[in-house]
């Protein structure tokens, strides 16, 4: 990987000014996939040291819609249908590969899956969803640069 994506400031998976959020980065392939590498702190968990499903499936949702951001840092879309496996407990303060790729991305519809992998390249969950354009009107006169959408340098 090696194009790194945006963040913006107060997303709640990458926003790098919110309090509570993840504070995720990512990087995509310039052609077709999206990864993640994270450690979930225990604070998101659900039993004692175990990732909440809902981060898990937060998780999965940004990194399979930031799919359509590759080679375009500005097409955005949103999650129409959503389908998520759980293979076993994601373990909280793990090192984790979470990986979008695309199916197929055309017009204004897509889909792509996502997984999160465990070190030892075990998949612990998987996602399937179907990916339409942000609506124009939601976006139209959306002052991108002041929601702080840009690519961090590494450090």
């Amino acid at each position: 990987m090696k194009n790194k994506q945006p963040n913006s400031d107060d997303c709640f998976i990458c926003g790098r000014n919110n309090p509570v959020g993840l504070h995720m980065t990512f990087y995509d392939n310039g052609e077709n996939e999206v990864v993640s590498e994270y450690e979930v702190a225990d604070c998101y968990n659900s039993y004692p040291g175990i990732v909440h499903g809902g981060i898990v499936a937060a998780m999965l949702d940004e990194v399979v819609g930031r799919v359509a951001m590759i080679g375009d840092h500005h097409h955005f879309m949103m999650t129409a249908k959503m389908e998520v496996k759980y293979r076993q407990p994601v373990p909280t303060e793990t090192k984790l590969q979470i990986i979008g790729r695309i199916v197929r991305l055309r017009g204004r519809i897509g889909k792509a899956v996502g997984e999160i992998r465990l070190p030892d390249n075990s998949i612990v969950a998987e996602a399937e969803l179907t990916i339409v354009d942000v609506p124009p009107d939601m976006v139209a006169g959306v002052d991108v640069a002041a929601l702080g959408w840009r690519v961090d340098p590494d450090y």
